[in-house]
């Protein structure tokens, strides 16, 4: 994928568990799980607000470009 996530990094970085994380800011644990394991195809604006709210970090301390064009599979 084009966009790496580095969500558990931060997570490690900040002392907290995802378990806490998901409770700060209302998704599940089987959802967040998806975005750190960057399964996720999409996220909401207003759940990445939230997470650099709680984790006091930038959106691009979690997400990061690796300079690669996704192909998109889903027009197949």
């Amino acid at each position: 994928m084009a966009i790496k996530v580095y969500l558990e990094q931060i997570l490690k970085e900040r002392d907290m568990t995802s378990k806490e994380l998901c409770g700060l800011i209302g998704i599940t644990e089987a959802n967040l799980s998806i975005l750190r394991s960057g399964k996720a195809k999409g996220i909401r604006f207003g759940t990445i607000n939230k997470i650099c709210y709680y984790l006091q970090c930038d959106v691009g301390d979690i997400l990061k470009f690796d300079g690669n064009l996704e192909e998109n599979d889903e027009n197949e």
